[in-house]
């Protein structure tokens, strides 16, 4: 399975931009689905956008669509998260993911976390009002 090591995040006010970046190792990265999760503090940790292996199509949940905005380099093994006009609800832990093969924005496949394979050790990412 690949490995997957994060960076970037931190803190930033209402309003702000931060970007996260996952960087992967050990497999044919073009081979797989990636995906964000975020955890808050005291909530379940859910998914907030995944990319198919081509980066031919994205997939959001509704609350970060047109301020959210994940992409990936298979060239660099890299795919990243930049986030716009950030809000205090979007505070939280977030973690990559990879899942091999096959990959839909269709549905609700890809937001469950169980179909992911590798996982990211997780970036804090606070917003403050």
């Amino acid at each position: 399975q690949v490995e997957l090591v994060e960076s970037g995040g931190g803190s930033v006010q209402a309003g702000g931009s931060l970007r996260v970046t996952c960087a992967a190792s050990g497999g044919t990265y073009s081979n797989y689905c990636m995906a964000y999760f975020r955890q808050a503090p005291g909530k379940e940790r859910e998914a907030v956008a995944a990319i198919t292996r081509d980066g031919g199509s994205t997939c959001y949940i509704e609350s970060v669509k047109g301020r959210f905005t994940i992409s990936r380099d298979n060239a660099k093994n890299t795919v990243s998260l930049d986030m716009n006009s950030l809000k205090v609800e979007d505070t939280g832990t977030y973690y990559c993911a990879a899942r091999e093969w096959f990959c839909t924005c269709t549905g609700i496949f890809w937001r469950s976390d169980t179909v992911y394979k590798s996982w990211g050790q997780g970036t804090q990412v606070t917003v403050s009002s």
